[in-house]
């Protein structure tokens, strides 16, 4: 792996993780990488769900999907992340993804926060299968996210240990408060 961006750290795994034929959930689609990497890997008998609450996000999506091909085995929603369970049943979903924030390119006074992210992550967990997969990519500095990043980590440390496994890893060595990737595992 030669690009060492979290974003990219924690796609390694999501490819480990995601097969043919697999339902998985990008909670924050922005600007589409995870969903088109998503669905990429769940291939044509798979299918992705993204949400955002933004339409620049779905119509940046939405495009870059149609451009690959991959535009029928997705469905995009506009609404927040903390609604994913009405579009999904309990225990059927392979892999979630978050990347908490703003959208890239766009206005930082529209942002994830912690209320709904910790409702979307409760909500995520419990669509998760066994052995499901949930990343979070965690971004706080400057103007945004450092509730965000304290309410989710401190919920994740709280997680039943004989029904999940959670990593936390961080980035030592790099100034202004670098992104914080967290792995769940549903066991």
């Amino acid at each position: 792996m030669e690009n060492w961006q979290v974003t990219e750290w924690v796609r390694h795994f999501v490819r480990e993780q995601v097969k043919e034929g697999d339902l998985c959930i990008d909670a924050t689609m922005g600007n589409g990488s995870d969903t088109l990497l998503l669905a990429r890997l769940a291939g044509p008998d798979g299918h992705v769900m993204a949400f955002d609450i933004q339409e620049q996000a779905l119509e940046n999506t939405a495009r870059r999907l149609k451009q690959e091909g991959l535009d029928r085995n997705c469905t995009l929603f506009l609404r927040s992340h903390e609604y994913m369970a009405c579009c999904a049943e309990e225990e059927s979903v392979s892999c979630i993804v978050f990347n908490l924030g703003y959208l890239p390119g766009g206005s930082h006074r529209t942002s994830t926060t912690a209320e709904t992210t910790l409702r979307a992550v409760q909500e995520g967990l419990r669509l998760l299968k066994k052995n499901g997969l949930m990343t979070i990519c965690i971004y706080s500095g400057g103007d945004s996210g450092f509730e965000e990043k304290e309410a989710v980590l401190s919920f994740v440390k709280g997680l039943n240990p004989r029904k999940y496994l959670v990593i936390q890893s961080e980035y030592v060595n790099r100034p202004n408060h670098p992104p914080v990737p967290v792995l769940i595992i549903k066991l």
